[in-house]
């Protein structure tokens, strides 16, 4: 495993803030942290700097923007499946056994690069309109 790499000197953290969470409030601060790969203080800093840079934004502005998250996810979550029936078929075929499938997964593949074309149009064409 990589370790993490050493902040510098002026970019080192030494306040350490203290909070009181119910038990409902950690386990979802804690699932959010590893869903990240973070640890719970690195999480709760990003956070923090992320909700303190928001101020100025309306809630219109960061609803779109968890959108947008929330799309990104799910394509990604898309093109693995996609990825993985892919190789199953790229398998099949380099055995020499008959890879029926290869259409299927090859219009899953063509609507999936649409589905990312259309997302990311529509992202530019929002983020290009007048505020």
């Amino acid at each position: 495993m990589k370790q993490r790499e050493r902040l510098r000197d002026d970019d080192k953290r030494i306040h350490q803030p203290s909070c009181r969470m119910n038990d409902t409030e950690y386990r979802l601060l804690a699932s959010g942290a590893a869903a990240c790969g973070m640890s719970i203080a690195a999480f709760l800093a990003r956070a923090g700097r992320t909700a303190a840079r928001d101020l100025g934004r309306t809630a219109a502005e960061v609803a779109g923007e968890r959108e947008v998250v929330n799309e990104l996810f799910a394509l990604r979550r898309h093109l693995g499946q996609i990825g993985n029936n892919l190789n199953q078929v790229a398998k099949a075929a380099n055995s020499g056994a008959d890879a029926i499938q290869a259409s299927a997964v090859l219009d899953a593949v063509e609507r999936a690069a649409r589905r990312v074309d259309a997302f990311t149009q529509h992202y530019l064409s929002n983020e290009n309109r007048p505020g």
